[in-house]
């Protein structure tokens, strides 16, 4: 037989192959039974979920509610104090009384009891302003925590998003090994056709099934991984760590945010830095606490009392008899107090409230520099993983192809082993880095949107 009719004879189990790409086996892809049937779940419905499930942000709210609570006139000493007093007293005495030369007086268990009850009312009417600095203070605290709130859930509604996404992430792996395994389970049957047909030897099989099971070994090492994933977010959304779900949103990253816009949003919008402010707000109410404390403080006392003794072993003369003594009546008055002299403590925490209000001036600027700092850093890597991006989405494309031509010559024999498997790494490799810069890139919009304060719009 000539060498052309062998040539085309030995190259028609591959031209039958190539009519078909071959498709991995169901045991070797085998997913956990679970995934076939386990919900949607978007990022929405995620950070809904977050809202009303997640600790942090539940325990934020209850401090948010106690700064609620706390907002009231009685609390800043405003407000009148009334109070009820009430005493009952019994009493077993033996009396020896004893006039002089006379005879001793003798009563063995002489009983007495006193009643006594009372309506007090006092009210301060001035303290040098300092109940209504204390007033506008707690005001102020509560629109504080009310900031601490906001942070908290936006800070928390990024790592939502941010796990979120990881999960996508994970899966797009599992996709991307998928695809490796489909590669290298179609080589493992070229080969062994190759083998069949005499043109191939036995070990380059077994080298595309030692190849086969790398690739099958990083698969069950992703299926963990995205499992590990899974149970972050579950922690995150305050639900078992073991509630299967499919993310159903896919990682698209915006590229169009405006560093001019983020820089406008942190001086506005950015709750971490409102918190700063009106803790310096805080602390000049500290100060005009103290100063106040220095003025006179003037109240009105009032009350109305009742107070009864009955005392079964009174003396009249000789007589021994009962008597009976009872007040009642209405009293009521004025009262002012003026420091004069403390030790100069008054000076003293007057002096300490100035350090403290500088230290909120200085922590306020800190604040705002780093806020600056940590955008300035986010949109550089904004821009930074964009680039990237670009890069990568062609390289995925260039990949691709180059494992379809690189398969295609491998069927017609033209194709070293050594060289498929190359290209075939070479694309889950550009797969992942694919995978994980359009995650990074995704990290750090989100960043730069809670840093602007555009995560959350509207009340929280």
């Amino acid at each position: 037989m000539k060498f052309p009719q062998l040539l085309f004879f030995s190259l028609l189990p591959f031209a039958a192959l190539a009519q078909q790409v071959p498709t991995a086996r169901p045991s070797q892809l085998k997913r956990p039974a679970s995934v076939a049937t386990a919900p949607g779940l978007s990022l929405q419905q995620a950070i809904a979920e977050a809202l009303q499930h997640n600790y942090g942000i539940l325990l934020s709210r209850q401090d948010e509610q106690i700064a609620q609570n706390n907002v009231t006139r009685g609390n800043a000493g405003q407000l009148p104090s009334l109070t009820g007093n009430l005493t009952r007293t019994f009493n077993n005495n033996n009396i020896n009384q004893k006039f002089g030369t006379a005879d001793p007086r003798i009563v063995n268990g002489a009983t007495s009891n006193a009643f006594n009850t009372n309506v007090t009312l006092g009210w301060t009417v001035f303290d040098g302003l300092g109940m209504f600095i204390a007033y506008d203070r707690l005001k102020t605290l509560r629109q504080q925590q009310q900031q601490i709130t906001r942070a908290t859930v936006e800070e928390t509604i990024e790592t939502v998003t941010n796990a979120y996404f990881d999960v996508v992430r994970q899966a797009g792996k599992i996709t991307s090994l998928e695809e490796a395994l489909k590669i290298g389970q179609a080589r493992i049957d070229l080969t062994q056709a190759q083998v069949d047909v005499g043109v191939s030897a036995k070990v380059e099989v077994l080298t595309a099934q030692v190849d086969y099971n790398a690739d099958r070994s990083l698969f069950l090492q992703q299926q963990q991984a995205l499992s590990a994933a899974k149970i972050a977010l579950n922690n995150l959304l305050g639900r078992a760590p073991r509630v299967d779900f499919e993310p159903s949103d896919s990682l698209v990253v915006t590229r169009d945010l405006q560093e001019t816009a983020i820089t406008e949003g942190i001086k506005a919008r950015n709750p971490r830095l409102a918190q700063a402010r009106l803790g310096t707000e805080v602390a000049t109410y500290d100060r005009r606490l103290v100063r106040a404390s220095r003025f006179p403080q003037i109240g009105l006392v009032s009350g109305y009392g009742l107070t009864r003794n009955i005392n079964n072993a009174a003396f009249a003369g000789t007589v021994l008899t009962t008597s009976t003594n009872q007040v009642q009546g209405l009293n009521y008055g004025i009262t002012a107090s003026v420091p004069i002299f403390n030790g100069f403590n008054l000076r003293r925490q007057e002096q300490n409230a100035r350090v403290v209000e500088e230290q909120s001036q200085l922590s306020l600027a800190q604040t705002n520099l780093q806020l600056d700092a940590d955008a300035a850093t986010a949109f550089a890597q904004y821009q930074n993983f964009l680039q990237l991006l670009d890069l990568e989405e062609a390289n995925i494309r260039l990949a691709r192809q180059n494992v379809d031509i690189a398969l295609e010559r491998y069927r017609l024999g033209l194709l070293t082993p050594l060289a498929l498997r190359e290209a075939q790494r070479n694309q889950l490799d550009a797969e992942t880095r694919l995978i994980d810069i359009r995650y990074s890139a995704k990290q750090a919009e989100t960043q730069l949107r809670r840093l602007s304060g555009d995560l959350v719009q509207g009340p929280i």
